[in-house]
């Protein structure tokens, strides 16, 4: 028995009057810089070397954002003036880490340290147990562990003996050279891919099981999510997105594609402008969903066999979080039932940030967010009852989506400061009815 290590394994160290933050992504990193300014202590664990999240390790090198610059920057921050409209991923991740540089972030990060286990503890603190068997017991969690690391699969008949990878592991353009590539699914990655494999590939062919919407990056020169930047409601965005596609785009099926079987917006839909553009010259061969596999032939459910070299599953991403008891927040499919979108609704100091998907970048809803999760922070110290219980009686709704509408969450984000005066009121009020 080796006891260096069985003395590491019993080390055990009380940070009780500390947050913990797990996770640097785009989440972790705006969640420290708003704790920082509210001086909460705070230590921040981050299972890769560096920061930046899905930006560091889950994109492909020649990726760029599909939002805009202006609907991506913390407006506290913005990017260089000499950034594009649609950034790179080596440029965002170089905007992150100066972004936590300005702030004096990084020295607050532990990386290379992955959390284990998130439990409730003794004294109302929680514990956390790390990959090096040293626990932490802290007063209050926030978890940031994103949801674009674990790859869902898709389940189809058979066996493909060719190469067989997901979207998170394509990374660059040489792994599709001279390949007959198909590509399954109709998102921004499947179609950025797709689109690499026509310029690259011995041929490309896209699956799609349902009609998507496809959006030009741009209109009229002004990127897309800068449209919907408006107080417009959604009923009213979708009229005006639909009158500017039926001009610029046309109808779905010219290009081979199906028809969308529901309304703009309730699925995020697709922005890429490549994908149209290989459909009409030819180089982009579409086909309804797979039915099976024989070997290297693909079989479609309209009979077409087809026999291919690489299969590109750009199926998505299930929302897990693997360190934490399933018990404590429920997550339904992509949903995480928390209160305001971040507060576990039976526990204290426990919040789960970060898991919805927005309709275009993260800075102008992560920065009043973040700093919004603070002060329930501070508030929570001066709560008898854990602040999803507070809110349980205030009648606050647990999500029922993962997608979001961005101007409705900053407007949800604003109702939700404006009642923070209430929340002492209430936690007074169950004090006084403890077996309501």
């Amino acid at each position: 028995m080796n006891v260096n290590h069985v003395t590491h394994a019993m080390t055990a160290v009380s940070t009780k009057n500390k947050i913990a933050i797990i996770g640097a992504g785009p989440v972790g990193i705006s969640a420290a810089r708003a704790l920082k300014l509210k001086d909460i202590a705070y230590d921040q664990f981050e299972a890769d070397a560096a920061l930046g999240g899905n930006w560091r390790h889950g994109v492909y090198t020649t990726a760029h954002i599909i939002s805009s610059r202006k609907t991506t920057e913390f407006p506290d921050y913005p990017m260089p003036a000499d950034y594009p409209d649609f950034p790179s991923a080596a440029q965002m991740l170089e905007y992150l880490t100066d972004y936590a540089k300005h702030y004096g972030l990084i020295e607050q990060i532990t990386f290379n340290t992955r959390v284990e286990h998130v439990g409730p503890a003794k004294d109302n603190l929680w514990e956390l147990r790390l990959n090096n068997d040293e626990s932490r017991f802290y007063e209050g969690v926030i978890i940031c562990n994103g949801h674009h690391w674990q790859r869902r699969w898709p389940d189809y008949g058979g066996k493909f003996t060719g190469e067989f990878i997901h979207s998170k592991d394509f990374q660059q353009p040489e792994q599709l050279n001279g390949k007959r590539v198909l590509v399954i699914g109709g998102g921004n990655s499947s179609c950025d891919i797709v689109a690499e494999a026509a310029r690259v590939g011995a041929s490309a062919h896209l699956s799609l099981r349902r009609g998507y919407w496809f959006l030009p990056k741009t209109f009229y020169g002004v990127p897309t999510a800068e449209l919907l930047t408006t107080g417009m409601p959604v009923w009213l965005q979708r009229i005006y997105i639909s009158v500017l596609l039926k001009i610029v785009v046309g109808d779905y099926r010219q290009y081979g594609l199906m028809k969308p079987d529901h309304k703009i917006f309730e699925h995020h839909p697709t922005i890429n402008t490549e994908l149209l553009h290989y459909l009409k010259h030819g180089k982009i061969v579409p086909h309804p969903d797979v039915k099976n596999f024989d070997g290297g032939v693909v079989e479609f459910v309209d009979g077409v066999k087809e026999e291919f070299d690489l299969v590109v599953c750009g199926t998505g991403f299930e929302v897990s979080i693997p360190f934490l008891d399933p018990e404590i927040v429920e997550i339904d499919g992509p949903v995480v039932k928390a209160q305001w979108g971040m507060v576990a609704p039976r526990h204290r100091q426990l919040y789960i940030y970060g898991w919805a998907q927005a309709r275009y970048g993260f800075g102008p809803l992560l920065t009043p967010a973040s700093e919004l999760l603070a002060d329930l922070i501070l508030l929570q110290r001066h709560l008898a009852h854990p602040l999803g219980a507070v809110l349980n009686r205030m009648k606050q709704p647990l999500p029922d989506s993962h997608l979001l509408d961005p101007m409705a969450v900053l407007k949800q984000l604003k109702r939700a400061r404006k009642l923070l005066w209430v929340l002492p009121l209430v936690d007074k009020y169950l004090m006084a009815h403890e077996d309501f």
